[in-house]
């Protein structure tokens, strides 16, 4: 038996990802984001959500450029510390030791541990109620050799990247392959 319960965000789960601003007179930020998701292929576009009364906000809204950051497992300590703590008052790349990496495309830093980093500026942006949806325009993609295939392909085998559960509020890891895309081709009957 299914229970109706009101409205909420229970798309479970969802990806987690470290997105670093900079605004044109100040230092780079990093903000912990967990409404985020690729709305198109060609052009590649990816959205990210971001309340108005974060620091992160006013950067991305001086420069119109961010930087999706996908952290592995390990990093979780630090993607915590940059949801939790304003970069309004803090070096949040000082506090976590996280280390900023020159961009090619666009201002706002890569972050050198996370091991895919998104270079993105903004198409478009749409106020949405607590947040705003900002679309950008992925101009550079980096991937940390570690975790490509000899064929240059992302494998998850030497990556665990980091998925939120809202509603319960919690961060689990990703990992287990339990299928692939096509694999029941030819098999339904």
């Amino acid at each position: 038996m299914k229970r109706i319960q009101p409205p909420s965000t229970d798309l479970i789960p969802t990806p987690v990802v470290m997105v670093t601003t900079q605004g044109r007179e100040t230092p780079p930020n990093i903000i912990t984001l967990a409404w985020v998701g690729i709305l198109n292929s060609d052009p590649p576009l990816i959205g990210i959500n971001i309340k108005p009364e974060r620091h992160s906000y006013r950067l991305l809204r001086e420069t119109w450029e961010f930087c999706v950051n996908i952290p592995h497992r390990d990093m979780i300590r630090a993607v915590d510390v940059c949801g939790v703590v304003s970069g309004k008052d803090t070096d949040k790349f000082a506090l976590t030791g996280l280390e900023a990496q020159k961009a090619s495309k666009i201002t706002p830093p890569i972050i050198r541990q996370c091991p895919i980093n998104l270079e993105c500026r903004v198409m478009n942006s749409l106020d949405l109620g607590s947040h705003t949806l900002f679309v950008g325009r992925i101009l550079a993609v980096h991937h940390d050799e570690t975790i490509l295939d000899e064929k240059g392909k992302i494998t998850l085998e030497h990556f665990t990247p980091i998925a939120y559960c809202p509603g319960v509020r919690d961060y689990r890891a990703l990992g287990e392959k339990i299928g692939w895309y096509g694999f029941t081709k030819g098999k339904m009957s």
